[in-house]
């Protein structure tokens, strides 16, 4: 036996040689050479079972009398030190049924560099008389020299057995597992040493594995079963499930303004006997213009066949050169369109650190095809597994896939990139196309192209992400019929209704036009008029305020018109990490944004932990049903290791100048509150620190019914009319089922808001709304009739809710709020006008 150690590439490999090995089944051959690397220190001897699953799995014959097994992804911390171990078998042993392996490399890899290790097989894969020379020399020196390493395969999605420890969680992302959230998931996956499994039905993923996650095709309401094995496994599980809750409350807000969004911007009437292709609307807007269709040409790629060891290194340096390319990418799309648009090509990067599809390429060069070709192939079965799941957020993810993947082929092979696509007009067109990535969209000449639309795709799409964002009216999943429209066509492009309309006549465009005129005036106009405030025709003034969560948020609330930050969502300090942060990154967060607002109103809300919103950090218990468990200030004053941190941090920011008033959530009785209140005066008076408004907010019937007492003892309230609305109705508000039917301008939740009001009145406290109905127009103004004084929202809605207060009167707005109090149903208070 001979055992060298040689630095090859990135790796520090110990290599292993024993000739003459006899043996009558691969199990048996997998069995002596985990114990070679278990003699040598480089694994423990749990790793011989994970080779035996590997093979349960997948095939490991590469073929040429070349067989490669090794573990599977999730046990690689059994691996010590990266080592193969390989056993030359004369007289061959049967790897499957017809394939023959005379000579068998044993991998133990920590590292995801499969491109090193096959480029180290290029001497056992060149040429039959090399290996027939190799298969039975009796000079282990002579394998060690033709041996550099030799490429890992990964698992399918096929069922595997749950580990002895796992939790099971049923997704409520609206639009299911998707890149953005996986993406998370394997970051935080990858800080443990344990095997993590997520199971869906008959379908098992490592945890670690950005593809094999995806290709679970994980809608909403799916139930998961998330299982560890190791050392850490049950902190691993315990992350893990905080982690996936707590992104929830991102991905449902991403889905409820998307929805938001559709439903403010109501669409053009068109005669009824207009042609037009159906599709889904992926960003609002109308737009008139002639068709420009960019089809996607399938590329001819040639499989020119090489040196494997020249293909591996080409392979390699594309993958450098295209990471380093979408690294910048991500930095400029940070810069022109911000930090969430730029995290798409974060996941880009992410897919090419995919073990399952650099495996998958390597096999196909190590069966003698070129790196262009087996790479395009490989991205190309891939895309097709994803696509083939029915999930049109997968299908999506496909698309993306592709993108990338043809960024890599175009690193691989240049002469690729050139297209036979005519040149696209000088003039503004609406571009139509079978689909466009990612990297298509955020190219797009936006001085040209005026609107976009798309035979497939979905408006979850990281196009139609990019689309929005820039403002371009877009429809998506328009069917083949859509590319059957000529250049040059006229046509009316509804992104707001997801429609496309062919062979308008002059009347039609007229009444388009005349449409998209008074849309553009009366968004215009709001724009115009936004930073004046909003006063009523008989000089009420309503405050209005910007729900944001960081600092660096504040400049854009500023510019839509805010007058202050009427909720800052502390949590977001919490969420999407791992470590809590500390008293002092806390308190530089707040003085940070007091600074940035120069003296404008601040409400910080204490931490808002529990429900639908999880820190996988603080590893709280699991409630059958968290809505109603320990969440806001119930679990504040239970964990004093989390209230008193905060609030030390936000009487440093107030004893160095911060103007802000604290906010406590989910308050329902005045023991609480009393409670809580002198817990502050505790904190403030121990540091010498000025005080500072204290409010509640008013989250459940409770304490909307004891306003009047609660008023005794704050100094002002903000309403939370989503949370009330679904404690009002018992309604999970994130339920897609009942989403309709949960709504905040149903009357039972108006009469709660009127009790507050009634109650905080006689008491000097005043009233504000932070919830989603104070950021529709229509909300608002009943909001304000019923005595609400101050609105918080999402910037981009000010302007709008600022032009509508504008129009009426106070009187007005009463009367207005008497009938939706008056109202029998939620509809006939939408139907109500008045003052406008």
């Amino acid at each position: 036996m001979l055992v060298t150690k040689q630095t090859n590439g990135e790796l520090d490999l110990v290599q292993i040689v024993q000739l003459n090995v006899s043996a009558t089944d691969k199990e048996t051959v997998i069995e002596q050479a985990t114990q070679l690397l278990v003699e040598n220190n480089c694994v423990d001897p749990a790793f011989a079972q994970s080779m035996k699953q590997r093979e349960t799995r997948a095939n490991t014959f590469l073929g040429r009398g070349i067989a490669i097994p090794h573990g599977i992804a999730e046990d690689r911390h059994l691996i010590k030190q990266d080592a193969v171990a390989i056993l030359q078998i004369p007289q061959g042993v049967e790897w499957n049924p017809g394939q023959t392996a005379y000579m068998v490399v044993a991998i133990a890899a920590q590292t995801d560099g499969h491109i090193t290790l096959l480029q180290t097989l290029t001497g056992l894969l060149q040429n039959d008389e090399q290996l027939q020379q190799l298969f039975k020399t009796d000079d282990e020196q002579l394998i060690v020299t033709s041996l550099n390493n030799s490429s890992e395969e990964t698992e399918e999605n096929e069922v595997l057995p749950d580990f002895a420890k796992k939790i099971e969680w049923t997704l409520d992302y609206p639009n299911g597992l998707h890149a953005r959230p996986a993406t998370k998931w394997i970051e935080t996956a990858r800080q443990f040493h344990s095997s993590i499994r997520i199971r869906h039905a008959d379908k098992t993923a490592d945890a670690k594995n950005l593809i094999a996650l995806l290709r679970l095709g994980v809608r909403q309401g799916a139930s998961l079963i998330v299982s560890a094995e190791g050392a850490d496994a049950d902190k691993a599980l315990s992350v893990m499930h905080t982690l996936m809750k707590s992104l929830s409350a991102q991905e449902k807000a991403d889905a409820e303004l998307a929805l938001k969004r559709q439903k403010s911007s109501p669409s053009w009437q068109a005669r009824e006997d207009l042609a037009a292709i159906i599709g889904a609307s992926a960003a609002p807007g109308m737009v008139v213009g002639q068709v420009y269709r960019k089809i996607t040409h399938t590329l001819e790629v040639p499989d020119e066949t090489g040196s494997l060891s020249d293909n591996a290194s080409r392979l390699h340096r594309a993958l450098k050169e295209t990471k380093a390319q979408l690294q910048i990418l991500s930095q400029e799309t940070e810069q022109q369109l911000g930090k969430q648009e730029a995290k798409i090509f974060l996941a880009h990067i992410e897919l090419l650190n995919d073990t399952d599809l650099i495996t998958l390429v390597c096999q196909i060069m190590a069966d003698g095809h070129g790196v262009a070709w087996a790479w395009n192939t490989g991205v190309e079965r891939m895309a097709n597994r994803l696509s083939a799941l029915g999930n049109p957020v997968l299908a999506a993810r496909a698309t993306d896939l592709i993108d990338v993947g043809n960024r890599v082929l175009f690193h691989i092979a240049p002469e690729l990139s050139n297209t036979t696509e005519t040149a696209c007009p000088d003039h503004p067109y609406i571009l139509i196309s079978d689909d466009l990535t990612p990297s298509d969209t955020a190219a797009l000449d936006i001085t040209k192209v005026i609107g976009l639309a798309t035979s497939e795709g979905g408006p979850t799409s990281h196009t139609a992400i990019l689309a929005r964002t820039l403002g371009l009216p877009a429809l998506v999943g328009g069917g083949q019929g859509l590319l059957d429209i000529a250049n040059g066509s006229q046509v009316i492009l509804d992104g707001t209704g997801g429609r496309i309309y062919i062979d308008p006549n002059d009347d039609d465009i007229n009444s388009a036009q005349e449409w998209i005129t008074k849309l553009q005036a009366q968004q215009a106009k709001e724009a115009e008029t936004r930073q004046l405030p909003a006063k009523t025709t008989d000089g009420t003034h309503i405050l209005i305020g910007a729900n944001i969560n960081l600092p660096d948020q504040v400049a854009e609330a500023i510019s839509e018109g805010a007058e202050g930050v009427g909720l800052m969502r502390t949590e977001f300090l919490y969420l999407e990490r791992n470590d809590e942060p500390s008293e002092d990154e806390q308190y530089e967060t707040y003085l940070a944004m007091s600074k940035n607002l120069e003296g404008r109103e601040l409400i910080v809300r204490t931490l808002d932990i529990g429900g639908d919103k999880q820190a996988p950090q603080l590893a709280l218990p699991q409630e059958d049903n968290p809505f109603l468990g320990v969440r806001g200030s119930r679990l504040l004053l239970r964990r004093a290791d989390l209230l008193q941190p905060q609030l030390r941090a936000l009487y440093r920011a107030l004893k160095d100048g911060a103007k802000l008033s604290i906010m406590f959530p989910m308050v329902t009785s005045v023991t609480e509150f009393l409670k809580l209140r002198a817990i502050c005066e505790d904190v403030r008076e121990s540091m010498a620190a000025p005080s500072c408004p204290i409010g509640v907010m008013i989250e459940v019937p409770a304490a909307a019914l004891e306003a009047e007492t609660l008023a005794k003892h704050a100094d002002f309230f903000s309403i939370g009319t989503n949370d009330l609305t679904q404690y009002c109705l018992a309604m999970d508000r994130q339920n897609p089922t009942l989403a309709a039917e949960a709504d905040s301008l149903h009357p039972a939740v108006l009469k709660l808001i009127k009790l507050t009001v009634d109650g905080a009145k006689d008491h000097n406290c005043w009233v504000g709304a932070c919830g989603g109905i104070a950021g529709d127009p229509h909300g608002a103004a009943i909001l304000s009739g019923l005595g609400v004084t101050e609105l918080s929202m999402s910037p981009l809605d000010i302007p709008a809710v600022k032009a509508r207060l504008r129009q009426s009167s106070m009187d007005e707005l009463k009367a207005l709020a008497q009938k939706a109090l008056e109202a029998e149903t939620s509809e006939a208070v939408r139907q109500l006008k008045g003052g406008e």
